[in-house]
Parts: C-alpha cells; sequence; structure tokens
C-alpha cells in the first residue's frame, strides 16, 4: 500500500484528495471589506467571480469567509454573516456544483446554513463553534 493510501484521503463530490500525494491549494474568497488581504468584495457578483478564478486556477477547494477574523477585526452578527456568505454559496452552487467548498466560520449556525446550502467543509480558526 502507498502512503497516500494508508494515510486516507479527503472525498467530496467525486473527487479524491489523498493525503501526502501532493500539496492541495485552497483558493480563498473573502465577503469582507477588511480582510487581511484587501481583497474583500461584499457583493455576491464580485464574490462569485474571485471564486471562479481561484476554480479556473486550479485551486482544490474553494474557501469562503464573511467575517475577518485580523487583529482588531469588528465582530459581526450571524444574520450579517449569513447575509453575505449564502448569496456567493448559493451563486456558485448554481454555475458549478463540482468545486469543493470550505465554509470559514466559527458559528455552527451560519455553518450549518451554508452546508445545506452547499458548502462542504467547515475551516474555524477558533476550533469551537459557538450557537
Amino acid at each position: 500500500m502507498s502512503e497516500a493510501t494508508t494515510r486516507g484521503a479527503l472525498r467530496l463530490r467525486g473527487r479524491t484528495l489523498p493525503w501526502g500525494a501532493r500539496t492541495y491549494v485552497m483558493g480563498i474568497v473573502n465577503v469582507s471589506s477588511d480582510s487581511f488581504s484587501g481583497d474583500g468584495a461584499l457583493d455576491a457578483e464580485g464574490a462569485l467571480a474571485r471564486a471562479l478564478e481561484q476554480r479556473d486556477a486550479g485551486c482544490d477547494v474553494i474557501d469562503i469567509g464573511a467575517e475577518s477574523t485580523r487583529p482588531g477585526h469588528r465582530p459581526i452578527d450571524a444574520a450579517t454573516e449569513l447575509a453575505r456568505l449564502l448569496p456567493v454559496v448559493d451563486a456558485l452552487r448554481v454555475v458549478d456544483q463540482r468545486p469543493i467548498v470550505s465554509i470559514d466560520t466559527f458559528k455552527a449556525d451560519v455553518y450549518r446554513r451554508a452546508h445545506a446550502a452547499g458548502g462542504d467543509l467547515l475551516n474555524s480558526i477558533w476550533a469551537r463553534a459557538t450557537r
């Protein structure tokens, strides 16, 4: 057995990403005006365009986040986060069902709703969920 076989793999949306086979790339889509990188888009159309650019560039996973966690960020409530996040996830899934989509949130309710809309993975920097 190869190392990739014994280490397992991520299997989602008809794709298999075996651990240890290569480095996988996650494309970041910030739906926030105060992101670390300064490339955030507050409109679904701009964020969708960024997601499609990431997909077309060969990213293995598209990570969509709607709340900045940079130092000094201002927290937002779940309703605001969902209002930013869900239109992007919905629009991406209308255009393409294939990309693996990671949802960058630490709020359990936000992840549940985003998962129902087509998100596949949770990316939580806090390693805890709030209700």
